[in-house]
């Protein structure tokens, strides 16, 4: 009899202290991978942000990597969505034009900040207007994850000091920013 109680206590005991490293490494894991959503802006007019912005910097997808001449292009559609027009040259400012067209999709009808942006049917990746100045010519697009990041502008090229605040912005934003590459723009 007593040997059974010594085993069931150590079966008890093994089986409770392995639950709960179960348990911990759960919680730890969970905390380390959660991160705070990404703030967007109160409000955006979507007629006024709509229209053509030049990629003046980003930490870019790989089918950007090699991008120059990179610009973005909205239209606001009747049906609310957003045709959206992304082009560059690959390589080069010469190299091949590439288009892609992927669809946005207002998340958020209150702010307008936050869509849903569509490359292939059925998946929105998370697009989030993350800064926004008072005149719609400079804005950054950030993403829960801070794995991309867009820095664009309604001229081809910005002053250095708006450079520094934008990539102090995306630093704050908690993005890496020596992932951030600036997209060459050449008119």
């Amino acid at each position: 009899m007593n040997y059974s109680k010594a085993q069931s206590a150590r079966q008890f005991t093994t089986g409770t202290a392995f639950r709960w490293s179960v348990g911990v490494a759960g919680l730890f894991l969970s905390a380390c991978s959660s991160v705070e959503p990404l703030a967007t802006v109160d409000h955006v007019d979507l007629d006024r942000f709509m229209g053509g912005w030049y990629v003046i910097a980003n930490i870019p997808t790989s089918i950007e990597t090699e991008a120059f001449n990179a610009i973005e292009t909205y239209r606001l559609d009747t049906d609310g969505s957003i045709a959206t027009t992304f082009t560059f040259n690959k390589g080069s400012f010469t190299g091949d034009k590439k288009v892609y067209k992927p669809r946005g999709f207002i998340r958020n009808s209150q702010s307008n900040a936050e869509w849903g942006m569509q490359f292939i049917w059925p998946i929105k990746a998370d697009y989030r207007i993350i800064y926004l100045d008072d005149d719609y010519q400079l804005t950054v697009i950030g993403r829960n994850k801070r794995d991309y990041v867009w820095v664009m502008a309604r001229n081809y090229s910005i002053s250095d000091e708006q450079y520094s605040a934008m990539v102090k912005l995306v630093a704050d934003a908690g993005y890496d920013t020596t992932k951030i590459r600036k997209v060459p723009q050449q008119w």
